[in-house]
């Protein structure tokens, strides 16, 4: 991670509301949340690669 960021009060209670409903959606299991972030945060990583990713078939020089 290359910056920090800071968040208000305001913020981070709206970040804790929705980390808390994402582990009850994991029956409180904060470890599978865990997991499941790790692989979701992947496939967007992914995906904003291949965005920016040179188009396929074009030649350079």
């Amino acid at each position: 991670m290359d910056y920090i960021i800071t968040l208000d009060s305001r913020q981070e209670a709206a970040l804790q509301a929705v980390a808390d409903k994402f582990v009850a959606k994991h029956k409180g299991d904060a470890m599978k949340a865990l997991k499941e972030m790790i692989v979701l945060n992947g496939r967007l990583q992914d995906q904003l690669d291949a965005l920016n990713a040179p188009p396929l078939g074009r030649r350079y020089g």
